[in-house]
């Protein structure tokens, strides 16, 4: 295992510590609680004698709840208290936050690990991730968790705010930071979901909320508005009516979330959107059209809907899209190079004679967009590489980790594009906590920089150009 410090976009592996401790069905129960007692854990895996595949877990709330409530004798066999049914399993490659979030989606403290035949590796638990957070990031979960009304998920909503601002005047790093926002934000909005769903009679179809932009990508910074989407599956003729009755709970969840500090997007980027509440199959047929165009600027407006991922409900439909997309757009050339285009448009405010170039704006004189013309440089152009080479991760270091391993990217050059795209996302943030007014929450006014931050930020600029430069050449532009 690697020694460096698991992150939540690290994979399972990385966090199992041990080798688990198991019993077999036919073990008793007095055997399985002298097992936990001599190693001191709160659970066992019930494991197949032969395959070693899980069966299902034993922890201590069931020794509380099912045997010593009900007398239990111990001698029984451990497969008569087991947990089984809806037994949550991970394969060993999923991240850390897939973790964190399987629990989350349905109340439970454990996720077990399992390899590529759905062999045992090992358990993950929640104290395990909230070692990976910063602190308050457990007791604001907790929080989440128990919350039963607006008033407790606004009070949650407002104390991840603090604790973001806190952790970043203690200089934590961008990603840890960023990775703690998007994960405590969506444990809130997967509770608001679940609170909302209970007020309404939602169809008995599957479906899941999917989150785009910033969300989509784990990018979330203190300022952020919202990006959201509904799948569901329902044969062609139903897909009209299904939609009509999933509308009124989109709504009602979007607005809920503008309450939480998450505003209603200003271009309707929101699942109350009928044209974004669409069956599979629809989907297919919304992102197909989208490998047909040859508009630059109608692929320029469909590029946040190449970065989703589900928040709620079933994943499967989301992963039937991703694999839909993996398989088709690596072939659709034409679009490609639109998207390429698209990318090419930005470009960074590096200077021939002075050291940076300014916008000609007389609302925002002398300030450079540290989004429009910084950290989005390396989120188009990561895309393109992800969508050109069926990369499934959706955020932008990961893209570009993924694409070095694939080759496209130099893997001595991919460290120092990783940095200074954080170094970017850092500067944002720290903009956005000195509480600057809307319009220039992405913006800095270089003189105001030190000269060590002048210099990083110059050399940022630098590596935004070069992996601009890479597409430039894949595509002959």
């Amino acid at each position: 295992m690697s020694t460096s410090r698991p992150t939540l976009h690290s994979q399972l592996a990385a966090m199992i510590r041990r080798k688990p401790i198991t019993v077999t069905p036919e073990s008793t129960l007095r055997e399985a609680v002298l097992l936990m007692s001599e190693h001191r854990i709160g659970s066992i895996i019930v494991v197949e004698p032969e395959s070693g595949r899980p069966l299902g877990i034993f922890t201590l709330r069931d020794l509380l709840h099912r045997v010593a409530a009900k007398h239990y004798d111990l001698d029984q066999m451990v497969m008569s208290v087991m947990s089984g049914s809806g037994l949550l399993m991970l394969n060993w490659r999923a991240t850390v936050y897939q973790a964190a979030l399987m629990m989350a989606r349905n109340g439970v403290h454990h996720v077990i690990v399992v390899d590529a035949t759905d062999k045992l590796v090992g358990i993950v638990s929640q104290e395990d991730i909230y070692e990976l957070q910063s602190g308050g990031g457990k007791a604001i979960s907790g929080a989440i968790r128990g919350a039963r009304d607006m008033e407790g998920l606004i009070a949650a909503a407002d104390d991840i705010h603090r604790l973001a601002e806190r952790t970043l005047a203690e200089g934590t790093a961008a990603e840890a930071l960023t990775q703690l926002i998007s994960t405590l934000n969506d444990h809130l909005v997967v509770r608001l979901i679940e609170l909302t769903k209970a007020e309404f009679d939602l169809p008995q179809v599957p479906w899941a909320w999917l989150a785009f932009g910033s969300e989509g990508r784990f990018e979330q910074t203190l300022s952020t508005d919202q990006d959201n989407g509904l799948v569901f599956a329902a044969p062609g003729n139903q897909a009209a009516a299904v939609r009509a009755a999933l509308l009124p709970f989109a709504a009602e969840v979007n607005r809920r979330l503008d309450v939480l500090g998450f505003p209603l997007c200003k271009g309707n980027v929101m699942a109350s959107n009928p044209q974004l509440c669409l069956s599979l199959d629809e989907w297919h047929q919304r992102y197909a059209s989208w490998l047909r165009s040859t508009t630059p600027q109608a692929l320029l407006d469909a590029s946040i809907y190449f970065d989703f991922r589900p928040l709620y409900g079933d994943e499967a439909l989301a992963g039937e899209l991703s694999e839909w997309l993996r398989k088709n757009i690596p072939g659709a050339t034409l679009f490609l190079r639109f998207m390429a285009e698209n990318a090419l448009r930005a470009r960074p405010p590096l200077g021939i004679i002075r050291d940076f170039t300014f916008e000609k704006s007389k609302e925002f004189p002398h300030t450079i967009d540290l989004k429009a013309s910084g950290t989005r440089l390396f989120v188009d152009v990561a895309r393109i590489l992800a969508l050109a080479n069926g990369i499934g991760e959706t955020g932008t270091p990961q893209r570009l980790r993924a694409a070095a391993e694939k080759g496209k990217i130099g893997r001595d050059d991919v460290a120092a594009l990783v940095d200074a795209f954080y170094f970017l996302q850092q500067m944002r943030l720290r903009q956005q906590q000195q509480g600057t007014p809307l319009g220039l929450a992405n913006r800095v006014d270089p003189d105001t920089l030190n000269e060590m931050d002048r210099f990083v930020l110059k050399e940022s600029f630098k590596q935004a150009k070069k992996l601009q430069n890479r597409i430039r050449l894949d595509y002959r532009l």
